[in-house]
């Protein structure tokens, strides 16, 4: 969209939020770069120029506005909507790839070199990887110095630079501050004085329907690894250097995220999980006008706007949990997992509620005696090979795995139909177009709406919602009588 300056123009001069994160505002007279949205007077268009990227704006030597704090906007929709290698790349940086296993270890991950990554990420960001991964440091840097009272040579060690020389220059150089300087101007007083507990907000486009949201992950919850408490979703975090807890809680214009971290290092991880799990850079007004376009979807996208797609912060536990839910309830497959969580789960400490458990990693679930499992033994095998072939690095679920390969490679397992292969390619892949015709709910969701009964029928008029279908059914779900469409009590 960067490229398209007439348009650019427009929304900043209109200050329209919607179109934050999707591009940068840098302003040649005063070297500062902004949110399309930011609250001053917009500068004159001919002293504008438009980066797709924080990144790059960095790189042009523009500094962060400290009105509009353009560094904590919502991320692109465009790195989750898509499934091309730039996308695939964007959302392993997000989750701090480049930072654990440097750029080679990135490109191996995509199975390109890494002159090739760099070239691709810098013909459509403007910025290469180090660059990406540097703005993410600093976002990062700006957390933990605003929101703890850390000292500033642990803070340069968590967010992920290797010198507190590095960290001070890329801090002033970002935000045109000292660190000093900008823990001073902390917007909400003083820090907490804790080296482990962060609060901070996740902003996401509106419109924001928190119910199916919050519904779904709270009526699916496993016990022990997430709860309902005090009208926010808590649970467990597995992450590279440790452990964590996620408390976040629906408001009316942002996500209140409560952090508590065994490894401030995982913080940036962390964060950009949350996101992923609440689908916060979704851009909901680009979704609801297409699914408008349907005379039978209106009504329902009317109703409640702004649904997001329920997605978890572990792909390869999703998988596990969608297996244990093939052909028995929502109840029972609550049962299946608490069990597997209780005797093969890391126990965690939770003072401030009733965590108890990590989900199991895979490793520790494929050592486990299949006979132990209380399912049939068709399922049980389809549970064991799975476990196997995700413990052995053979299918990758991760955020920057490739969507249809790995729906190839979830179609050679046994008993793995279309259902279980869209339900992960929906709630773990991240795939916006991934559809389930032959799940109960949408079926009686068609029938009630007039829509095609048959599943290959309701795929074939599907194709209109393209490429949003996993969003036309959360609203298909919607029609129904469920707990996952409503916020718990």
């Amino acid at each position: 969209m960067h490229e398209d300056r007439e348009r650019c123009v427009r929304a900043v001069q209109s200050k329209d939020a919607r179109f934050d994160g999707w591009f940068y505002t840098a302003v040649l007279t005063t070297r500062i770069y902004c949110r399309p949205s930011c609250p001053v007077v917009p500068p004159k268009p001919e002293n504008m120029r438009f980066y797709p990227s924080a990144a790059a704006a960095q790189q042009a030597g523009f500094r962060a506005c400290k009105r509009c704090r353009p560094d904590a906007s919502p991320g692109s929709p465009l790195w989750n909507e898509r499934a091309d290698v730039v996308a695939r790349a964007m959302r392993l940086i997000a989750d701090g790839v480049v930072d654990r296993d440097g750029v080679a270890g990135l490109a191996a991950r995509l199975g390109y070199s890494v002159r090739q990554i760099q070239r691709q990420l810098l013909a459509e960001l403007g910025a290469g990887p180090l660059a990406l991964a540097r703005a993410q440091r600093g976002q990062t840097a700006r957390l933990l110095i605003e929101t703890t009272t850390v000292p500033m040579g642990d803070i340069a060690f968590a967010s992920g630079f290797a010198s507190v020389r590095t960290f001070n220059d890329t801090v002033r150089e970002i935000f045109h501050l000292t660190p000093s300087e900008l823990r001073a101007r902390a917007a909400r007083g003083t820090p907490a004085a804790t080296s482990g507990s962060l609060s901070l907000r996740l902003p996401f486009r509106q419109p924001m329907c928190p119910d199916n949201l919050f519904g779904h992950l709270i009526a699916t919850s496993v016990p022990g690894v997430e709860e309902w408490r005090d009208k926010a979703y808590r649970r467990t975090l597995r992450l590279p250097h440790g452990h964590g807890i996620a408390t976040l809680r629906p408001l009316p214009e942002y996500i209140d995220c409560r952090l508590t971290l065994t490894d401030l290092r995982d913080l940036s991880t962390a964060i950009n999980r949350c996101r992923w799990m609440l689908d916060l850079d979704a851009d909901p007004v680009a979704v609801d006008d297409l699914l408008r376009e349907d005379a039978v979807l209106a009504p329902v996208v009317n109703k409640n706007p702004g649904r997001r797609v329920p997605r978890t912060v572990d792909p390869a536990e999703f998988a596990v949990r969608a297996v244990l839910g093939q052909q028995v309830s929502t109840a029972a497959a609550r049962t299946l997992a608490g069990r597997l969580v209780v005797e093969h789960g890391e126990p965690v400490a939770d003072p401030g509620g009733g965590l108890t458990h990590l989900f199991p990693d895979m490793a520790t679930l494929a050592a486990l005696d299949p006979e132990r499992l209380a399912m049939p033994k068709t399922r049980r095998r389809t549970l064991t090979t799975l476990i196997g072939a995700l413990a052995g690095g053979e299918i990758d679920l991760s955020v920057g795995s490739d969507w249809e390969r790995a729906r190839a490679q979830l179609g050679e397992l046994p008993g793995f139909g279309p259902w279980t292969i869209e339900t992960i390619g929906m709630r773990a892949l991240g795939d916006p177009d991934a559809f389930t015709p032959t799940d109960l709910g949408i079926r009686r969701a068609a029938e009630g709406l007039g829509l095609p009964a048959s599943a290959a029928e309701l795929t074939a008029y599907s194709r209109a919602w393209r490429p949003w279908r996993a969003y036309a059914v959360q609203y298909l779900w919607s029609t129904g009588d469920h707990a996952i469409n409503r916020l718990p009590a």
